[in-house]
């Protein structure tokens, strides 16, 4: 199998920086490439004679010509400094195969789905949404399903999408969106909920009228989060069945790329 046979030459179409180590960059797949949203994309680049790859959720919805995908950067990284250096029209190696099953269950009884970030964990969420607003728009999709999203971040301009999903829960009936900073004290002018996500839960769950019966948990970014998470819904009796993860941290704390 030759190079071509894996790999489209992906090129970098738009760049946007939130952070000093966070930015959204979009790229021309180069070729049909196919996904579900909260698939993942692998990502390579050339680097001293090898090819450095790594799997990035993307955030882009299915129906998007160009993929979309929301970065931090790892100063010791092997993939995230090579990407942080690419520009508009630099190229990368992008698999042709997406992969991946952290996507929404719509087949189930369970309508409620707490979808639950922390920074870069945003990017599957905001592919569901992008998704379902278009059905919805089409009539496709009837709004029988809920998305009730809780998105951590340290201070507000680490929030990728914000704005974004604030302005659909807006015009959306089926989506309530609730930002938090954990770190206020940095951030004056925040006037929105504070704490970490994972401490919320109790109090958005009850809020939301959400059990192990009629909900699904979704739970993505620091693997903190997520096993304190997972412990705080599993007390509130969501089952194996009505839990699902996405780590994009290793355990030891060092960011995958």
């Amino acid at each position: 199998m030759t190079l071509d046979d894996k790999f489209f030459r992906a090129t970098v179409i738009k760049r946007t920086e939130y952070a000093p180590d966070l930015w959204m960059f979009r790229v021309n797949p180069g070729g049909d490439f196919r996904f579900t949203a909260g698939q993942y994309a692998t990502l390579g680049v050339e680097h001293d004679g090898k090819r450095v790859e790594r799997p990035y959720s993307i955030a882009s919805a299915p129906h998007e010509s160009e993929l979309e995908f929301f970065v931090e950067l790892v100063p010791h990284g092997d993939l995230t400094p090579l990407l942080y250096a690419r520009q508009m029209g630099d190229h990368l190696f992008l698999r042709k195969s997406a992969k991946g099953r952290f996507c929404l269950e719509m087949n189930t009884a369970r309508t409620h789905h707490l979808l639950v970030a922390t920074v870069t964990g945003i990017a599957p969420y905001v592919s569901y949404v992008r998704s379902l607003r278009k059905q919805w728009h089409e009539g496709a999709f009837k709004g029988e399903h809920k998305l009730y999203i809780l998105y951590g971040a340290s201070r507000s301009w680490e929030f990728g999408y914000e704005r974004e999903l604030l302005d659909a829960a807006q015009e959306l009936p089926w989506l309530k969106v609730i930002p938090s900073i954990s770190r206020p004290w940095e951030d004056a002018d925040w006037k929105g909920e504070t704490g970490r996500v994972d401490d919320l839960l109790r109090k958005y769950t009850d809020l939301w009228g959400m059990t192990g019966d009629n909900a699904i948990a979704y739970l993505c970014g620091h693997p903190e989060m997520i096993e304190h998470g997972k412990g705080i819904l599993k007390r509130r009796g969501f089952g194996k069945e009505s839990l699902r993860e996405e780590v994009y941290w290793i355990p030891a704390k060092e960011p995958v790329g």
